[in-house]
């Protein structure tokens, strides 16, 4: 290995490695992104096993979401200070372990930490990731098709993992759906060994990691879901829910204190100079929310309202596969030609079609292939949105910000999902909007978050020497 990454200094690597290492990263990236959504069909029969209820087993979701993206912000700065091949290693071995203890738990309280694990180890491994593929890539016409393939791969993960699911828990049990997990890591840990350069870490007097920060930040949205979740449980404590939501605002007051005093924060006061990049971070947020609702819409609508088996919803679930595909293909030429702002409103916009269709098609009672035309058109807001917001998240970073730049950009893609699951899924279905129909109230809700998405992406300014101003 001759050559070391741009950000020691050294050449740029060829293209055939670089390609090879996109690959070897892509892998990781699916694995993490069908461990997203894999146990969404498989929930029954966890809660069968267990003996638990639909309220306990939304942390099998949320808890691995959450507590990924909390410290993800910690991740990409581990990567920064210590090697992003280092932190790449550590990260996907804990997510391996982790998969393996999942899989073998022998009660829900050791599956629930299982997933709080194994966000913990994509936290540290998927910044590393994404920060190699960016300072591989130069930035123009390559880079865009680079961050096209990871953003197809990590969408076509999140879909498949709903197919995967049905069909693993229908044949093999709902276990195999986290020790399947295991040999994608046995194959990602040696690859990552062999084709991504050592780099070198941060100087010593970089300043100390900002744990507090990070475990503020995990903290502020599983309180925020907890409320949200408890506001409509019924049975549950009347205090619950204001205690959760006065926790979270705490927990977010306290990290903005902490950054502000921060020597090395999670947040560098830098971050907050480049509009675009803060901007496109938060366009991301709105639209993972909307995109992550229209999965457990999905999910609610085939299973509970129209009683599908799990092998059944997750067939249902293959056109929204097939149509990733296709629009990653497109995504990459159409982000160089019509530049990335217009398609972050391009996927906006099919998004919120998409949520119009699944609110009609429920309101209905529709088959299990009226939700068709959903499906592709989330599949359409996914693939334009994503990629656009990632190209614009990591635009003009360097080999000292690249992992912080791209833990930024997941965490806000992660918390973006997962409160928008716990505010618009959690209002639509509680029990107090007894006389409204839940999936319209959700859709409703979704679509009020892409809308201001919309006004955000249009305010933004796009780099002017990025593709997305020039064709490639």
């Amino acid at each position: 290995m001759s050559s070391s990454l741009p950000p020691s200094g050294g050449s740029t690597p060829s293209p055939a490695r670089a390609w090879l290492v996109l690959c070897a990263m892509s892998a990781l990236q699916f694995l993490i992104a069908v461990d997203v959504t894999v146990v969404n069909i498989a929930l029954p029969s966890i809660g069968a096993r267990f003996g638990v209820g639909g309220h306990a087993l939304t942390w099998v979701v949320v808890g691995y979401t959450i507590t990924g993206g909390g410290l993800l912000m910690l991740g990409g700065r581990l990567g920064d200070l210590l090697g992003r091949r280092r932190t790449l290693l550590v990260g996907t071995g804990v997510f391996g372990a982790a998969s393996l203890l999942a899989g073998l738990a022998p009660s829900f309280a050791l599956l629930v930490v299982a997933r709080l694990l194994q966000g913990a180890g994509e936290a540290i491994a998927l910044p590393a990731a994404m920060a190699t593929i960016v300072l591989m890539f130069p930035e123009g016409p390559r880079r865009s098709r680079a961050l096209g393939v990871w953003a197809a791969v990590a969408s076509c993960g999140l879909v498949l993992g709903f197919v995967l699911s049905g069909v693993v828990t229908a044949h093999l049990g709902w276990r195999w759906v986290f020790l399947l997990s295991v040999p994608f890591v046995l194959v990602v840990l040696p690859a990552a060994l062999l084709l991504v350069e050592r780099d070198r870490p941060a100087a010593p007097g970089a300043g100390p990691l900002d744990v507090p920060g990070a475990l503020l930040l995990t903290a502020c949205p599983l309180l925020f879901a907890f409320g949200a979740v408890q506001a409509g449980e019924p049975g549950a404590p009347v205090w619950a829910a204001p205690a959760a939501l006065a926790g979270a605002a705490l927990a977010g007051a306290g990290f903005a204190r902490v950054e502000a005093r921060s020597r090395n924060p999670l947040l560098p006061p830098a971050f907050f100079a480049d509009r675009t990049r803060v901007a496109a971070n938060v366009t991301t947020m709105l639209l993972s929310g909307a995109l992550s609702t229209s999965f457990l819409l999905f999910t609610f609508y085939l299973q509970d309202r129209l009683g599908l088996g799990p092998l059944a919803a997750g067939a249902t679930m293959l056109p929204l596969a097939a149509a990733l595909v296709a629009a990653s293909a497109l995504v990459p030429r159409l982000l160089a030609g019509w530049g990335a702002r217009a398609c972050v409103l391009a996927g906006l916009a099919f998004t919120g079609a998409a949520m119009a269709v699944i609110a009609l098609v429920a309101h209905w009672g529709a088959g299990p292939w009226a939700m068709v035309p959903a499906m592709v058109l989330i599949a359409a807001g996914m693939g334009f949105g994503l990629v656009g917001l990632q190209y614009l998240a990591v635009s003009g970073v360097t080999g000292d910000d690249a992992g912080t730049a791209s833990g930024i950009q997941r965490a806000a893609d992660q918390l973006g999902g997962s409160a928008g699951v716990a505010v618009y899924v959690g209002i639509g279905f509680a029990p107090a909007l007894h006389g409204a129909d839940p999936f319209l109230v959700a859709a409703l809700l979704a679509g009020a978050g892409l809308l201001a998405g919309a006004l955000v992406a249009g305010r933004m300014r796009v780099p002017a020497a990025g593709p997305g101003e020039r064709a490639a």
